[in-house]
């Protein structure tokens, strides 16, 4: 008979200690709670309308060919703020849209609208060039330029990207707007975009910061290889003045020398061709205005800046109050005081109730609005 192995004894020379695992602790989340819109709750001839309402900053929305309000308008979406991106998930039934020159003379949005599709598919057209989107794609768009289209029922997640945030990178080719991408680099912003909505609600600042810059990276390096090499001359010194013009637009943003003549000065160029870069943002005196409302914007809402809001209208070059409040409440939807109101009750124990002004500012209009200011 063999004889039975003797007991397994550990032998190590140094105690013991149980390490557990990293990155499983309770962050604190740097997430705001996403807005909702749904309509479920609405009468079926008001749920329509009131998707109109909602994205009426952006777009006009029409019904489809025989499809009547009665009928109903069952819309979903979750919009999430990443500090600079809007992240919109969103399940929707079939309509056309259109953003005429109408639209983007009264709402200069020029961010770029980056679309992911789950399910259906859509049709859009700009400047005679109709770009199909369907699932494993990513659509590119800049709401600078005027462009109409349809949509069969669809589940998507959209991105709202400033168009300065890809000024790091050289800005991202004109010829990319309204063209359908694939691919195996859009595959992996696809993988990465999917990953980053499991995780939302656990994310911190630092986990924002890294994803809006990762994000950022990799739909420009999706875009540049495929982008139209026939224009890429013409079009990388046009970038190239843009970028130049947005940067001594930034550093001079508050300067009340900061005028048109100062700024072909600085380019060398015409006022003609100036007024043909900005002309995605609704002119350069438009884009000058919006950059520095965003930046009165920031600036009122700072709990540990004490200036007046007549004080912060004069730092962007309005010397009257009431015009500066004009302006403001114009730009954003809701009035500088109520920015002011949101920022002073940071200083103290916050408030179970807020004004209806104050619940203005979460709007996805106002997200928009107030999206270049990171």
């Amino acid at each position: 008979m063999e004889k039975a192995p003797p007991p397994f004894e550990e032998r190590r020379r140094y105690p013991r200690t149980n390490t557990a695992p990293l990155g499983l602790t309770s962050p604190n989340l740097g997430v705001k709670s996403p807005l909702h819109f749904i309509t479920t709750e609405l009468p079926d001839h008001k749920q329509f309308s009131s998707w109109q309402a909602h994205i009426s900053v952006l777009q006009e929305c029409y019904l489809p060919e025989g499809a009547t309000t009665h009928d109903g308008f069952i819309a979903e979406q979750t919009i999430w703020s990443l500090n600079g991106i809007l992240l919109v998930q969103e399940v929707l039934p079939a309509f056309s849209y259109e953003r005429s020159e109408k639209k983007l003379h009264f709402n200069p949005i020029d961010h770029w609208q980056i679309t992911f599709l789950k399910r259906g598919q859509t049709w859009t057209e700009a400047g005679g060039h109709v770009a199909h989107n369907e699932p494993n794609m990513m659509e590119v768009r800049s709401l600078g330029r005027p462009f109409r289209g349809r949509k069969l029922a669809t589940s998507a997640t959209t991105l709202f990207m400033p168009i300065d945030l890809f000024n790091y990178l050289g800005g991202l080719p004109v010829a990319c707007s309204n063209v359908v991408f694939g691919g195996h680099r859009v595959n992996l912003v696809s993988n990465y975009l999917t990953s980053i909505e499991a995780n939302l609600q656990q994310m911190n600042q630092e986990d924002i910061t890294t994803v809006k810059e990762r994000l950022r990276d990799m739909i420009f390096d999706a875009v540049i290889p495929l982008v139209n090499h026939g224009t890429q001359q013409e079009e990388t010194l046009q970038l190239g003045l843009m970028t130049k013009a947005r940067r001594f637009i930034m550093n001079n943003i508050s300067s009340s020398n900061l005028t048109v003549e100062k700024l072909c000065r600085e380019l060398g160029i015409s006022r003609t061709r100036l007024y043909e870069l900005f002309e995605a943002s609704g002119g350069v005196a438009n884009y000058i205005r919006r950059r520095r409302l965003l930046l009165a914007h920031s600036i009122i809402a700072d709990p540990s800046d004490n200036r007046t809001i007549a004080e912060v209208g004069l730092a962007i070059g309005i010397d009257n109050a009431g015009n500066f409040s004009r302006a403001f409440t114009q730009h954003f939807g809701y009035a500088p005081s109520s920015v002011h109101r949101r920022a002073s009750a940071s200083k103290v124990i916050q408030q179970t109730s807020e004004s209806q002004d104050e619940q203005q500012l979460e709007t996805f209009e106002g997200l928009l609005r107030t999206l270049g200011l990171y």
